[in-house]
């Protein structure tokens, strides 16, 4: 268990849901904020942004999801189905004693978010995602040849073994290059916080459960067609236009599927926009969670 300086305030705590040991940190009272982490993360990549919700008087959440860090890691690649991805979130919510609260997602915690507010629209207030592709628009951007050189990895991730071996490979040498050199700032990610992921990543079953995101999505991808319904919560797009892994036109051509839709373009920022420029971010959060 991870307190660090400052996280003296912070509870760890466990949920039972879908049948699943969830660890979960949380500070703060007031409106629920559930906070989804992506690959290949855990709670802690919303360290940022987390005392900066409390002080606002939010009761910010962040769930290391099924897979990952201290939460179950269930076997089979089909115990990483959408479906139950989504139900983990909306059970996280009922947990909490809430009907409703605001979902904030990047990367995979992104696509998980997007699909919640899809399916159960009635436990999401507000949604914010962060570097995260909407399934429609990246369905059509992958019928382009730069959007299709930029996933390479998802079709690497489905071979068995191999993803496994090749991450853990110089102790997580890929983890820790993408981490330490892809940001635009570089204190995004400290010598420590790269411990402290592969410390996560280095649990038993950690790496297989979260390799399994892509897997049972790229198995049952026909099921990304199934889920695209309009979203009807109010919607902010953060997105760091320095993203190696996603094209800046998946911001683009929303509005059909997201109504109520603010898009924010950061240029000086990765992928990892939430460490790589936390206090834009962080005032984006605020500004727009703080709003009726």
């Amino acid at each position: 268990m991870i307190v660090k300086h400052g996280q003296e305030n912070w509870s760890h705590r466990y949920a039972i849901v879908n049948g699943l040991r969830l660890h979960y940190v949380e500070a703060g009272d007031g409106p629920l904020v559930v906070l989804l982490h992506g690959f290949p993360e855990f709670w802690y990549s919303w360290h940022r942004q987390i005392p900066v919700l409390a002080a606002a008087g939010f009761h910010g959440l962040a769930v290391d999801q099924r897979g990952y860090d201290e939460s179950d890691k269930p076997p089979g690649v089909d115990s990483y189905r959408i479906e139950a991805l989504t139900d983990d979130v909306a059970g996280l919510i009922a947990h909490a004693g809430c009907v409703k609260a605001h979902v904030i997602g990047h990367d995979w915690g992104g696509v998980i978010a997007w699909a919640v507010a899809m399916r159960q629209p009635d436990v999401v207030d507000k949604l914010v995602i962060l570097n995260a592709p909407h399934p429609a628009a990246y369905l059509r951007e992958l019928q382009t040849t730069d959007q299709r050189l930029r996933s390479w990895y998802v079709l690497l991730f489905q071979l068995p073994v191999l993803p496994e071996l090749l991450i853990r490979a110089g102790n997580y040498a890929l983890l820790e290059r993408g981490l330490r050199r892809e940001p635009v700032n570089p204190d995004a990610f400290t010598v420590e916080d790269v411990r402290l992921y592969k410390q996560a990543l280095s649990r038993p079953g950690a790496l297989t459960g979260a390799l399994n995101y892509y897997r049972a999505a790229y198995r049952h991808r026909r099921v990304a067609r199934t889920l695209l319904r309009r979203v009807t919560a109010p919607t902010l797009l953060v997105w760091g236009e320095r993203d190696r892994y996603l094209s800046l036109r998946l911001t683009e051509g929303l509005e059909p599927w997201v109504p109520d839709l603010r898009v924010e373009r950061i240029p000086d920022a990765s992928h990892w926009v939430q460490n790589d420029a936390p206090e834009r971010v962080n005032r984006a959060l605020i500004g727009f969670l703080g709003t009726t």
